[in-house]
C-alpha cells in the first residue's frame, strides 16, 4: 500500500512539473559581467574603482557613461559612475562571486565613503540592488540627492509567470538600529530592523498626451528576508498574484500601490513619475524585478547586510 502511495505521489508531481515551463531571466545566472574600470578624481584620491553589470563578458576603460540594456541584459544595479561638479566617483555595491563552478551575484549594504583630500571624510549608506531597468549615467547632483531620479524602472514585458525562481542566501543584521547616512561625517541610528526584499511587479503602462505615465498593477510577487539564511535555498519560489491583491489573504500594506517613487523615460525622453492608478487585468506592457539587501529608502539600512542571488528564472504555465 506504501508503494502505491509513493507511486501515486511521483506520478503526480511529474505531471504537474510538465503542466509548467521555466524561463531563464536574461543573464540571471549571473555567469558573465561587463567590467568597468573607473579612475575617480584627484580630489577624492584618484583611485580607481571597479564596477560590475550583469551583461556579456566585456571590459569598458573609460569614465564613460554605461548603456544599460545594451547586448540584451535587462539588468542594472546600485553600482553606479556619477560626475557632480566636474568630480567624478564610482560606488560599487554589487559584484560577482564564486559559486561552486560558477558565479551568483553578492550584493552588500554598507557605508560607502568620500574622502576629500585626506581631510573631509563624508559617509553614504547603499543597500545594494539588482533590478530591471537602467541607471541614467553620468550621476548628477540631483541623483546624488534622490536616486530614484536617475533610475528608469522596468523593461518591455508581456508574458503571464505564475512565480519567480531563484536561488539565494543571506546575511541579515539582528540589529533594531538602522543607519542613516547622507553624505555626512557623523551617520545616525535610529530605530527600525532591516530586511532583504525579493519583488515583481508586472505593470500595464500608459502615456497621456503631457507625457505623464500611469500604470494599472497586473500582478505582484513579494517577499521579505527578515534573518539570516546561511545555506543556499534553491529553486526558492516566490508566487506571481495576479489582480487586486489587497483582497487575498496574504496581501501586507507594503506590497501596495505607488510604496516607490518609480520614474520612468516618456515619448519625449523626459524621466517621469509612474504612477499607479489601481489594479487590473489587461496584458502587462512592462515589469520590474527588484532584488535587495534593504527595505528602506536611499540612505537608510543595515550596515552588514549580504544577499546572494543567483539563477533568476520565471514559470509558466504550459501552453
Amino acid at each position: 500500500m506504501r508503494h502505491t502511495i509513493l507511486l501515486s505521489i511521483l506520478t503526480l508531481s511529474t505531471f504537474l512539473f510538465a503542466e509548467e515551463r521555466i524561463e531563464p531571466v536574461p543573464f540571471g545566472d549571473f555567469e558573465t559581467w561587463t567590467v568597468r574600470y573607473i579612475k575617480e578624481s584627484r580630489l577624492l584620491g584618484g583611485h580607481t574603482k571597479t564596477l560590475y553589470v550583469p551583461a556579456p563578458t566585456d571590459t569598458i576603460r573609460e569614465n564613460i557613461p554605461y548603456q544599460y540594456g545594451q547586448h540584451g541584459s535587462p539588468w542594472t544595479s546600485s553600482n553606479a559612475y556619477a560626475k557632480v561638479a566636474g568630480v567624478e566617483k564610482a560606488s560599487c555595491t554589487t559584484y560577482p562571486e564564486k559559486r561552486d563552478n560558477g558565479y551568483c551575484a553578492r550584493l552588500d549594504a554598507k557605508l560607502d565613503g568620500v574622502t576629500v583630500f585626506k581631510v573631509i571624510d563624508l559617509k553614504v549608506f547603499v543597500a545594494a540592488t539588482l533590478f530591471t531597468g537602467q541607471t541614467l549615467e553620468p550621476v548628477s547632483q540631483k541623483g546624488a540627492n534622490d536616486p530614484y531620479g536617475v533610475l528608469d524602472m522596468g523593461v518591455p514585458f508581456t508574458q503571464h509567470p505564475i512565480a519567480l525562481l531563484l536561488d539565494y542566501k543571506a546575511i541579515i543584521e539582528d540589529s533594531n538600529e538602522i543607519t542613516y547616512a547622507k553624505a555626512t561625517a557623523n551617520p545616525k541610528k535610529k530605530e527600525g530592523r532591516d530586511c532583504a526584499e525579493f519583488y515583481v511587479y508586472l505593470q500595464h503602462r500608459w502615456e497621456d498626451a503631457e507625457g505623464h505615465i500611469y500604470a494599472r498593477r497586473v500582478a505582484t510577487a513579494y517577499e521579505r528576508i527578515w534573518n539570516t539564511v546561511p545555506e543556499w535555498q534553491n529553486n526558492h519560489r516566490i508566487p506571481i498574484r495576479w489582480g487586486d491583491i489587497t483582497m487575498q489573504p496574504d496581501y501586507q500594506d507594503y506590497e501596495g500601490l505607488n510604496k516607490h517613487p518609480f520614474r520612468a523615460i516618456n515619448k519625449a525622453g523626459k524621466l517621469v513619475p509612474i504612477e499607479e492608478v489601481g489594479y487590473g487585468l489587461e496584458a502587462p506592457t512592462h515589469m520590474i524585478i527588484m532584488l535587495t539587501s534593504g527595505r528602506y529608502e536611499a540612505f537608510v539600512g543595515h550596515e552588514g547586510n549580504t544577499l546572494w542571488v543567483d539563477n533568476v528564472r520565471l514559470v509558466y504555465h504550459m501552453e
